[in-house]
């Protein structure tokens, strides 16, 4: 592994303990080389001999206490680095004919005081999603893990007025990366509840978190599913099922099937920044749908009030916070210089 001291990759000693479960060194494994402990060994006790022998031994109960332990996976550069300078400070003193007896727990127990200032990996937030953010680096074994949760999120209802609009936030509850996030959304159709993926077809163009439907009509009536991955890495799917109140209109407009025109649907599609411009997906429902074409369909940009913009998620991104800043600073400039202005002309007249 990459934790591993430079000179060796993992050792075939590891890949077997690994394999027959037998208990190991734990992390004294996972971040050090065999070479780098059998020399220790050596400067202590010699190259061969009983002696020897007895300070692998030592070696090996001095660390034992470290067997089960878990690290936040960002964290483990700093415990490699922590095992380095450990065994520098351990071959420093056995070259000064030290005591392998007196220098493993005291090596042991520095090892263990950094573990205990490591910062802890978060809790797995339930119900769904990859979290990178918990990864977890387990010494017992050398791997990493991370929270046994489906990739499937549970489905949302959303009950909607006909023609009303309605909103889909494609938002989790656990932290993702920073960078290199990508949404693509998908409908399944026919009143259809469901998370088979047999039954979903992409919805083009629609690639933000947030997509809104507007007005809602009969056709709309299905589920539909946010997909958000990192850098082509899935990591989560969250699943909208849009219902209507007033079921008997629903399920009439619904049998009017594809030869019906319903009215524009509109779905705002931003990632990060508030939506400043709603991106039109009647084209996109209509080949997911066969919806008949209509004539004469224009795009309508979304132009939202201050109030739906500040209730957007994660609309007060810093970069929108010194957008309104600089704002209110221009009006304000702009207000002080009109009243000088006006001040110095009515002095001036009298």
């Amino acid at each position: 592994m990459a934790l591993l001291a430079p000179e060796s990759a993992v050792p075939s000693t590891l890949v077997a303990l690994v394999v027959l479960r037998v208990p190991a060194w734990a992390c004294l494994l996972c971040f050090t080389s065999y070479k780098e402990r059998l020399r220790i060994c050596q400067i202590f006790s010699g190259v061969e001999g009983p002696e020897r022998e007895k300070c692998e031994k030592a070696f090996t109960a001095a660390f034992q206490g470290l067997l089960d332990t878990e690290i936040n996976y960002d964290e483990r550069n700093h415990l490699h680095d922590a095992f380095t300078q450990m065994t520098h400070s351990l071959q420093e003193m056995a070259t000064a004919r030290g005591s392998f007896e007196v220098a493993f727990p005291d090596a042991a127990q520095k090892i263990q005081e950094v573990v205990t200032q490591l910062k802890e990996a978060p809790a797995c937030i339930p119900p769904c999603g990859l979290q990178e953010v918990a990864r977890r680096f387990r010494c017992r074994g050398c791997y990493s893990t991370v929270c046994d949760l489906p990739l499937d999120c549970p489905v949302q209802d959303v009950t909607v007025t006909r023609g009303q609009q309605a909103m889909f936030s494609c938002t989790v509850n656990f932290q993702l990366p920073k960078e290199e996030i990508t949404y693509s959304w998908r409908f399944a159709g026919g009143g259809l509840r469901t998370q088979d993926p047999s039954y979903f077809r992409n919805i083009p163009r629609a690639e933000g978190y947030l997509a809104r439907i507007r007005p809602v009509q009969p056709t709309h009536r299905g589920t539909f599913s946010c997909v958000i991955k990192h850098d082509q890495r899935l990591l989560a799917r969250l699943y909208f099922f849009l219902n209507g109140a007033g079921g008997a209109a629903w399920r009439a407009g619904l049998r009017r099937g594809p030869g019906s025109h319903p009215a524009d649907v509109r779905a705002s599609a931003v990632t990060g920044s508030p939506p400043i411009k709603e991106t039109e997906l009647q084209s996109s429902f209509r080949e997911v749908l066969l919806w008949a074409p209509r004539e004469a369909e224009m795009i309508e940009p979304w132009r939202p009030s201050l109030g739906e913009l500040l209730a957007t998620p994660e609309a007060l991104t810093p970069s929108n916070q010194c957008l309104l800043a600089a704002t209110a600073a221009i009006a304000s400039a702009s207000l002080t210089l009109l009243a000088w202005m006006f001040f110095r002309w009515y002095f001036s007249g009298n």
